[in-house]
């Protein structure tokens, strides 16, 4: 698990330089922000950021909102610390996505400790990838190659074609797609389902004829024996 990137998020220097002085130590890489917003613009910039370490009480934006940002796009393992130490808050967290809740005073090292036992499981979960047809999903990094060449997809189209993958020879109705891959709070236009399909066919290549049209429904994920 080594040079793993962390995103450590905390208005508190003292903080940060803690959980990044033993983090480091295990041979995470580890990146910092200070304020909610510089978080949200670094996780997005990075793309390959491996867990988010997240402060509740935050300027600018709060964890919370910052939590939901991330949420929207990516499935990174987030710790979230928080010292009110209160089960509604626990709650809120696990509700908007947060894998791991730590209050504030804390162990540096029992943080570690949480740190690797998430990362162990994600990377046990997605260690080998998903491979089909050709083409590699590692979900940890957000990386996707075909036949060995890296493929730069933005975030939705990652999040589409994983979706893809995992419900092979399936066939499914743009609702479902949009209630899955944008959640049920978006309230766009079904088309920009089609609009990403068409840019995610035209980055994957040859492979793009995996996603068939089923014509006045959806779309299906089939690969060719």
């Amino acid at each position: 698990m080594e040079n793993l990137k962390i995103l450590v998020v905390d208005d508190e220097d003292r903080m940060r330089k803690l959980v990044k002085d033993f983090l480091m130590i295990k041979g995470f890489q580890v990146i910092e922000a200070g304020d909610g917003e510089e978080a949200v613009d670094i996780f997005f910039k990075q793309k390959d950021i491996s867990l988010v370490i997240l402060d509740v009480m935050m300027p600018k934006m709060d964890g919370w909102e910052v939590c939901k940002a991330i949420r929207q796009y990516s499935q990174a393992p987030i710790i979230m610390l928080t010292a009110r130490g209160e089960e509604r808050d626990e709650l809120q967290g696990f509700e908007l996505g947060v894998d791991e809740y730590i209050s504030k005073p804390f162990s540096p090292k029992i943080l570690v400790a949480r740190v690797e036992a998430i990362l162990r499981r994600s990377n046990a979960a997605a260690s080998s990838g998903i491979q089909v047809g050709g083409i590699d999903i590692n979900k940890v990094a957000h990386q996707v190659t075909i036949d060995g060449k890296p493929v730069e997809l933005s975030f939705k189209e990652f999040e589409l074609l994983s979706y893809f993958v995992d419900n092979q020879g399936i066939a499914l109705s743009r609702e479902k797609i949009l209630n899955n891959v944008w959640n049920y709070d978006y309230f766009g236009d079904a088309r920009t389902i089609d609009t990403h399909v068409k840019k995610l066919r035209s980055k994957l290549g040859s492979k793009g004829e995996y996603i068939k049209t089923i014509w006045g429904m959806g779309y299906k994920f089939e690969v060719a024996e």
